[in-house]
Order: structure tokens, then sequence, then C-alpha cells
């Protein structure tokens, strides 16, 4: 029965722990306190004419902004990623589904990610986590992830600190790059590496993208610590000791994304971990990133199906990145990635 599948048991665990208890990272931070826009007192712009639009897998985005990664194959959240995706359709962004490994393993689940009905032009992102391609996993269930959703890319997450503190856990990561490659190979869309919040570091990046890989999101540390979620969902001392030990654990989101710009100039690169505001999104195009993308505060709304408040929220987002671009001069987003920051 699909009630009883352990992984959307754990999926359901997962949205109710993010939500009810304090899993963001412990001493370590996303290093976007440490820089400042400069400011302009004399900003020979017109406010309402910022413009923040761009241009992600061919299709055109109204702001610079990814809806993450969140859930889907468990019943009770199926009504989240329809209000996600009806907020990203609504404001021109992009969106990403959780994991898909749940209907891949039982299609009856599949309804609970796909919303292309009601969001038909917004770039949609597929996901599979990349140590299923040693559990089983190959070029075919990614072809089934990205047909399921009508995807425009395959993300595929690489999320070790999680597998190996979770009490069931998939810690096989050998080898993977030379699977990851024949899916890149394989695939008609583009593949996405993506971590969950520890980080990609530029060394990691370069063997993805030499492997195929053509974009990566750094989801670094400082937001949501996924060693904390799973902490909270050990049922022995040992097990939540070992996972509480990482709470600061990875790369912090500002220099993962410097890291990454340096070492792969022309690469689409996503700043994600922590980002919790519009500034944050624009410090985070300034130090090279192409989109801002955030996650858990759409997740608390949407869980409701308030599609309303999740616009809302998002759309302050927006707003914040207008005003930040305008106070300090920049009328576009590639003016915006041309603006030296300061540091604190």
């Amino acid at each position: 029965m699909i009630e009883n599948d352990p992984t959307s048991s754990r999926k359901l665990d997962h949205v109710r722990i993010v939500l009810g208890e304090d899993v963001a990272a412990k001493g370590v931070y996303t290093g976007f306190a440490a820089y400042r826009l400069p400011h302009d007192a004399l900003p020979d712009l017109d406010l309402a004419e910022i413009d923040t639009c761009t241009t992600f897998l061919g299709k055109t985005m109204r702001a610079p902004l990814l809806i993450s990664s969140m859930t889907g194959g468990a019943h009770d959240v199926a009504r989240i990623n329809l209000a996600l995706a009806e907020a990203a359709q609504t404001l021109g962004l992009a969106l990403g589904v959780g994991s898909q490994r749940s209907a891949i393993r039982d299609e009856r689940l599949a309804y609970t990610y796909q919303v292309r009905k009601v969001a038909p032009s917004i770039p949609l992102l597929a996901n599979l986590g990349a140590v299923q391609l040693n559990y089983g996993y190959g070029v075919d269930e990614c072809r089934r992830a990205v047909e399921m959703i009508e995807a425009d890319a395959l993300i595929l997450h690489f999320n070790p600190l999680q597998e190996a503190v979770q009490p069931e856990g998939n810690t096989n990561f050998k080898g993977l790059l030379g699977k990851i490659a024949q899916v890149c190979r394989a695939l008609p869309v583009p593949v996405i590496a993506k971590e969950v919040g520890n980080g990609i570091s530029a060394a990691a990046a370069k063997r993805l993208v030499e492997a195929g890989v053509w974009g990566i999101d750094v989801a670094g540390a400082g937001g949501t610590s996924w060693s904390e979620v799973e902490r909270f969902r050990h049922t022995t001392a040992q097990g939540g000791r070992v996972a509480g030990a990482f709470a600061g654990w990875g790369l912090p989101t500002t220099e993962a994304i410097r890291q990454v710009r340096a070492a792969l100039p022309d690469v689409p690169l996503i700043g994600s971990g922590g980002v919790r505001s519009g500034v944050d999104i624009a410090k985070a195009i300034a130090l090279g990133a192409d989109l801002g993308a955030t996650a858990k505060p759409a997740l608390e709304p949407a869980n409701t199906g308030n599609t309303e408040a999740v616009i809302a929220g998002l759309q302050a987002y927006i707003d914040e990145l207008r005003v930040a671009m305008f106070c300090s001069g920049c009328g576009t987003l590639q003016a915006l990635r041309a603006l030296p920051l300061e540091r604190m």
C-alpha cells in the first residue's frame, strides 16, 4: 500500500519537522550578512522601470527566483506542490519539485508532483537523488522523472551528510561520476547538480561539469540543516547525537557561490541555502549567481494550500530585490552582476 511506503512516510516526517522544529544550521552562517550592497543616494533610475526579467532553460522569468525543491510523494503533500506551482506561474518564477523516488517506485504517487496543469509556462525541474544511481536507478528512471512532470531539466541532488545520518540512509557514493555522465548524455533535458544545504565547492562543481552537468545549485550551509531534520527523526540517543554533531557542517552559501563562479565563469549557477529576502537574492547575484532560490519560507503557507499567502511572501522577495537594485543604482540584472559588493 502507498500509505505504508517508507519513503512516503519519511517525506511526511520531513515536512512536519521542518515546520515544527528548530532545524536551522547551528554555528555556520550563509555569509550574506558579511556583504553590503553599496548605497547610491542619487540613482539615475525610476523604480518603476527596474528590470528583473531573465531567461532560464529557454523560458522567460519575471524575476531571478527559483522556488527550491521541497516535497511530493505522499498523499498529504500534493497540495504543497500545487500551491507552489500556482504561485510560480502567477509571478513568473521557476519551480523544482522534491525527490520523485516515491513515484518512480509507485506511479500512483505521480500526481503529487504533476503541476503543469496549473503552471504551463514556468521552468519546471524534476528531481532525483544522485546516490540512487548506485541503488538500481539509471537513465530510464531519470527519464521517467522528467516525463512524469513534463520538466525542463532534471535536478540530481547530492546529500551525503543527510544520507550518512539518516536512519535508513543510502551511503554508497562510490563511482557516481561515470553514471552521472551517462545520464547527462542520454537525457533530452539539461541536468542540474544540487546540494541540500551543505554546499558545493569549486572542486566538486568542476568534476560535475566535466561529467556533463549543465548547471550547479550550490545550496550552501546556513539555512535549513538536514542533519538537524534527521536528528529529530532518530529514536535512539546515539543516532540523535551523531546527527546533532553536524548542525554546523558545510560550505557557507556565499563562499560556495564565489568559489563556483570563479572556477566556472560560464556555467548556470543557482545561489540557495538560507536565502531569506530579496536583498539576499541581490547579493547572491552580485556574487555570481544567475538565480537565487528559497524553500522553507514558502512551505508553511503552501502546506495549508494558501496560494495567496505563498504569492504574497514571494512577491515580497521580488519587491525587496527591486528596491535593493534601485538603491544600489542597478537598473538591470546585468548591472547587478557587475556590482562590486562591500565587505562588512
